[in-house]
């Protein structure tokens, strides 16, 4: 049961099938020129032969993704701490550092991460799921690990050496059976102001034989995480979404939050389904975020932010008509 109150730690030890488990770590260079994702995981499905663990490494700029896989048996985890290995490869809070080669493409890395501000755990919402973190049978649970960090360190491809000290991180996981059948995500924390990060997702979250539409928005903004979700009461007001763009329109008490997302290229990488890496997502780091936060005070809408956010991450997976159940 402590596991709950540590997301980032390995959650499925003694899983035998249809599950998976997935770090995911973004990383900008200072000039903005390099944008990788990194995602470390395992998949673990009925037929063992299938079973093994990952590395895929996006490329963003070059809309180029490379996919290492391991046997099942090199994958280590830490059973207290967010600590996994794969093969020569190992990923922590603080650090990852790479080592694979797959004849083609030899990747290695060595990148420091600081300054890192999770979404908060307590005692009754152990992390951005709130409450529903605490429900067992769930397809799919989610982590914020960290909003916003700086990086020190490089990336090496084919000896070319990328540097990315400087730069800005940022790190989520997924683990359960499979990803949503459909689902909206986004990410930024690269605006004109410094130390402001905004992570957004809705998802149809089956349950109990039916299903509903879940939400978990939250604007870091002068050291104050607002937060716009499912289980704090908050609502969805607005929600279109075409090929290339996400409007969103979220409130919760006296605040509103307007999200106007606009979608570049992207990268098709793989997604669980019962465990198995057979699903394909397209995942964009080169997106624009433009976003408002208002505060009501008298009756008066006060303008408390305007910005957009670069380098954003964006998905929009399945069927719209679904995610609009109950609005």
């Amino acid at each position: 049961m402590t596991k709950i109150w540590k997301p980032e730690v390995f959650q499925g030890r003694g899983k035998k099938k249809d599950y998976f488990e997935g770090w995911y770590f973004k990383s900008v260079s200072k000039d903005e020129k390099i944008a990788y994702a990194i995602i470390a995981g395992l998949s673990i499905t009925k037929n063992p032969g299938n079973s093994h663990a990952f590395v895929m490494f996006v490329d963003a700029r070059n809309t180029e993704l490379h996919y290492y896989q391991y046997p099942l048996s090199s994958f280590w985890a830490d059973k207290e701490k967010f600590e996994i290995k794969i093969d020569k490869n190992s990923f922590s809070l603080k650090n990852i550092i790479l080592d694979m080669d797959n004849g083609e493409t030899k990747i290695k890395a060595q990148m420091k991460f600081e300054n890192i501000i999770p979404w908060p755990v307590n005692r009754f919402s152990p992390g951005v799921m709130g409450i529903y973190a605490f429900i067992p049978f769930l397809e799919c649970y989610h982590g914020v690990l960290s909003l916003n960090h700086s990086i020190n360190g490089y990336v090496e491809i084919n000896g070319e050496k990328k540097d990315f000290t400087g730069g800005k991180g940022y790190i989520e996981k997924d683990w359960g059976s499979s990803m949503p059948s459909s689902w909206i995500w986004m990410q930024t924390n690269h605006f004109d102001v410094e130390d402001i990060s905004l992570f957004g997702s809705i998802a149809k979250i089956p349950w109990l034989g039916n299903y509903f539409t879940g939400y978990i928005f939250g604007l870091l903004y002068n050291d104050e995480l607002y937060k716009f979700t499912t289980y704090n009461g908050a609502k969805i007001e607005k929600l279109d979404v075409t090929k290339n763009n996400i409007k969103i329109i979220l409130t919760h008490k006296h605040l509103e939050l307007q999200i106007n997302a606009n979608r570049a290229e992207g990268v098709d990488i793989p997604a669980p389904k019962l465990g198995e890496m057979t699903n394909t997502v397209n995942e964009s780091l080169q997106s624009e975020i433009n976003i408002k936060l208002f505060k009501e005070e008298n009756k008066e809408k006060i303008l408390l932010f305007s910005g957009t956010g670069r380098n954003a991450g964006l998905e929009f997976v399945g069927d719209l008509k679904e995610l609009l159940k109950g609005f």
